[in-house]
């Protein structure tokens, strides 16, 4: 079976910024892959070139056995024209730190928008699929409130129903929960939580590690743009065998 996310010698710059210095992972099928680390470490980099987001300097990164951003012909590889990397990002979710969901459209025009614009779906089709994602994140009569009206939590929830609207094989979550009041953070784990028990292959950046502990399958700590240590979550996180790790976690547990 085909890795859903491979990740080989992966290196990013920006100018003299090197961010990324040669990531190595792969991520199975149905796998919560939780990446921790220090701000700065390079992970929300990582999470953003899973969907070409930001383009590699070097190294190959595949979704589900296909090259992200290239193809290869012979020992080369050669950018893909923009409506094919867009093609390609269909099948990615990504939610983000930040919820930018529509202001100007309500919670469940929001969840329709992507799959009417994006697949050419019909309004009846996008809507049906729409108000079922809503009551799966618990917020079915919310469908017609406008995100201001909405509490960080519930625009999260709505911005997490929006990226399953296109129903990916990869959903990519950047922290987010870290834009929250502390007391809106669970409402959204527990979202992921459901998300994870049927089976959705999950990369999730986050500083919560207690939702790492229950609902990882694996963590890897990152710092200085290089994986420093990796294993199953409560291994790593009781037993940590590197110092920088041991160190990040005196902080952060």
């Amino acid at each position: 079976m085909n890795a859903m996310v491979k990740a080989e010698g992966v290196h990013k710059s920006f100018g003299a910024a090197h961010i990324l210095r040669g990531i190595d992972l792969e991520v199975a099928p149905q796998e919560v892959f939780c990446l921790v680390g220090p701000s700065g470490s390079g992970k929300s980099t990582f999470l953003r070139c899973i969907n070409h987001l930001e383009k590699i300097n070097a190294g190959r990164l595949s979704v589900d056995g296909r090259l992200v951003g290239y193809r290869q012909k012979g020992d080369k590889l050669y950018e893909l024209k923009d409506s094919e990397v867009a093609a390609q990002r269909r099948d990615i979710g990504m939610v983000f730190q930040r919820f930018n969901l529509f202001p100007h459209m309500t919670a469940l025009a929001n969840v329709m928008e992507a799959p009417m614009q994006v697949k050419g779906e019909t309004r009846a089709v996008a809507r049906a699929r729409a108000e079922r994602l809503l009551d799966r994140v618990g917020l079915s009569d919310k469908a017609g409130n406008y995100p201001a009206q909405l509490s960080g939590g519930q625009q999260q929830r709505v911005a997490i129903a929006r990226a399953l609207a296109m129903e990916p094989k990869l959903m990519l979550f950047d922290e987010p929960t870290s834009a929250l009041d502390p007391e809106l953070v669970g409402e959204v784990l527990d979202v992921m939580r459901g998300l994870a028990e049927e089976g959705m292959t999950m990369i999730v950046v986050t500083h919560e590690m207690g939702f790492a502990r229950e609902v990882g399958d694996s963590l890897v700590f990152m710092d200085g743009g290089v994986v420093v240590e990796s294993g199953n979550p409560r291994d790593v996180l009781t037993n940590p065998q590197h110092d920088r790790t041991k160190a990040f976690l005196s902080k952060v547990l």
